[in-house]
């Protein structure tokens, strides 16, 4: 039997207590071999609802991109976090999501007043009181919210980057590990974007550093 979940169950708590500005923070791309990882802080208005949205995952294309606009139409504040495949080969991708996370909130801010945050799964060190929630994209409309714009920001990203490397099926993959792609790191080499410190990636840099190590 499905059990529906109130998606604004963690808002309306926060509302009693006279709480309005509810910021909503996620991120798309920890498991990728290239690419950065993308983090989205979006603060919505108070009681704001939006039928079917749910953490981007569970969204087609289209959805997404239906949902995207919407939400950059009607969102008080959004901010966004990028770190790049060096950074995340520097500090590691927990690392640098949490970099990343702690980059959407602040661009966030510069458009928005913020009272809490509400996280999904991770947890940050901030000077504003904040919610830490296991499957947050699921059952926070505000986390939904920053899952849909991360995932729509970085899909773009790739398809860009598809362009350019057409061979690795980037806008079809989005840089995870998919047989096409991991065929394509064997035939092509490894390019500027892939991230060095993930496997299979670096199981074949050395051999890819004895050849063909840039797929230009």
């Amino acid at each position: 039997m499905k059990i529906d979940i109130d998606n604004r169950a963690y808002e309306k708590e926060l509302n009693k207590n006279k709480i309005v500005y509810i910021a909503g923070v996620d991120e798309v791309g920890r498991g990728p071999l290239v690419g950065p990882v993308v983090t989205a802080c979006v603060v919505l208005p108070k009681g704001y609802t939006l039928d079917g949205l749910t953490d981007s995952k569970k969204l087609s294309k289209k959805q997404r991109e239906k949902f995207y606009d919407i939400i950059m139409r009607d969102a008080l504040g959004i901010g966004i976090g990028i770190k790049s495949e060096k950074v995340i080969d520097e500090v590691n991708i927990y690392e640098a999501t949490k970099l990343a996370m702690y980059e959407a909130i602040e661009n966030c801010k510069k458009k928005c007043q913020i009272d809490h945050i509400l996280i999904d799964a991770m947890k940050l060190d901030l000077d504003i009181p904040s919610t830490s929630i296991i499957k947050g994209d699921l059952k926070s409309i505000t986390i939904s919210a920053a899952s849909v714009i991360a995932k729509v920001t970085r899909d773009r990203m790739m398809e860009e980057l598809d362009k350019k490397y057409p061979m690795y099926g980037f806008k079809d993959n989005a840089g995870y590990g998919t047989k096409k792609h991991i065929d394509a790191i064997k035939e092509y080499g490894i390019i500027d974007e892939h991230r060095k410190t993930f496997k299979p990636v670096c199981f074949y840099l050395d051999k890819i550093n004895g050849g063909n190590n840039n797929a230009m």
